[in-house]
């Protein structure tokens, strides 16, 4: 084989592989396409006038508890409330068989009725000398006695029905008709409990830090009041998502518990529709701010960088910038914005975890929930 020819062939093959290395390239698959812009919905910073409040767990107790308990001894002849029944203070509970003090009051009303008539002609017997002084003296002891006795007899025979000292709500019968009762003041029977219902009474712990801060408030009378001058505070029970119930501060214990560092806080809420039941555990809420201009954003918005709270804001090139931020209270669901944003900015509050900052974003823009809920 002669070179001329060697050549030639070499040549033919690296044509034969070019042209395979081109046609190859020409099968190759497209490259696929970018993504679409994760969709987002972003909602702006609202600048509004707002009191912060602070929150603790509180439990509601009655304004009045009393154990009922019978003030003579007998049995029982009849019970006349139901359970859980909202009685009058005077109702008639529970009612102990009268027929022994009625028989002690028709004998001191004898008594007393003879007494009188002696005292009556003391004078007249004294005038004609028929008797002494000493025995007119004597007379008129016996008389007072009489009465005294009178007196005491017919406070027995009301005894004999058992009545309801307050307004309130009943529990039930602990002793019922035909069970003997004692009426001795060392150990009288425990007949049923009531409690009053309306207005009720919250009691919370609230922390010495928290105090301080609202008796600097106090002290400057800056804090906003009720038309009667309390300063107001908010109740939400379990199975309520706001504070529906307005009440007041009605007075803070006398000293802070070293061993907690907390006070005990006493509110009064009106309960006119009983909703508030003695026992419940609740959420309480206290002003600890004068009224400023604050801003607020969606509580949805917020991420949490290890210690860090973030947001995310939409630039003007529809990408998402990352922002650490100092936030305050919770108020309806907006949280305090201390730090870190401006009035108007945007910030994502659904879509927070599809998105990384610095990507693309097609913004869907919602009326901030401010506008929604009422802010007080």
């Amino acid at each position: 084989m002669s070179a001329k020819f060697k050549i030639q062939r070499v040549v033919s093959v690296l044509s034969l592989s070019s042209a395979l290395v081109v046609l190859a390239g020409c099968n190759r698959p497209a490259a696929p396409a970018a993504p679409p812009p994760a969709k987002v919905t972003v909602s702006a910073v609202v600048q509004k006038e707002i009191v912060e409040w602070a929150e603790f767990t509180g439990r509601t107790e009655p304004v009045e508890s009393v154990e009922v308990r019978p003030r003579v001894s007998g049995y029982i002849q009849e019970v006349r409330f139901q359970s859980g029944q909202l009685v009058k203070k005077g109702d008639v509970l529970f009612v102990i068989d009268p027929r022994w003090n009625q028989a002690i009051f028709d004998q001191r009303q004898a008594e007393y009725d003879q007494a009188k008539a002696e005292a009556d002609r003391i004078e007249k017997l004294l005038l004609n000398k028929v008797i002494s002084t000493e025995e007119a003296d004597a007379r008129k002891a016996h008389f007072e006695t009489a009465k005294a006795a009178l007196d005491s007899a017919r406070l027995d025979l009301e005894y004999s029905d058992v009545r309801a000292p307050i307004d309130g709500r009943v529990s039930r019968a602990l002793l019922t008709a035909g069970n003997y009762v004692s009426g001795n003041a060392d150990s009288a029977s425990l007949l049923t409990t009531l409690v009053s219902v309306n207005p009720v009474y919250v009691y919370a712990d609230i922390d010495e830090n928290t105090l301080l801060k609202f008796n600097e408030l106090a002290a400057a009378k800056k804090l906003e009041m009720t038309p009667d001058g309390k300063v107001p505070v908010e109740l939400q029970l379990a199975d309520e998502t706001d504070f529906p119930h307005q009440g007041s501060i009605e007075s803070f214990d006398n000293h802070v518990d070293p061993n907690t560092g907390s006070i005990l806080l006493r509110a009064i809420f009106n309960n006119e529709n009983d909703r508030i039941v003695p026992g419940l555990f609740a959420r309480i809420r206290l002003p600890v701010s004068e009224r400023h201009t604050a801003l607020l954003i969606d509580e949805k918005a917020v991420g949490t960088d290890q210690s860090q709270k973030f947001v995310l804001t939409l630039t003007s090139t529809n990408t998402v910038e990352y922002r650490a931020v100092g936030l305050g209270s919770l108020i309806n669901g907006m949280r305090v914005v201390q730090s870190g944003l401006q009035a108007g900015d945007e910030v994502v509050v659904n879509g927070l975890q599809r998105v990384r900052p610095g990507s693309p974003v097609t913004a869907e823009r919602t009326a901030p929930q401010s506008t929604q809920t009422a802010l007080r």
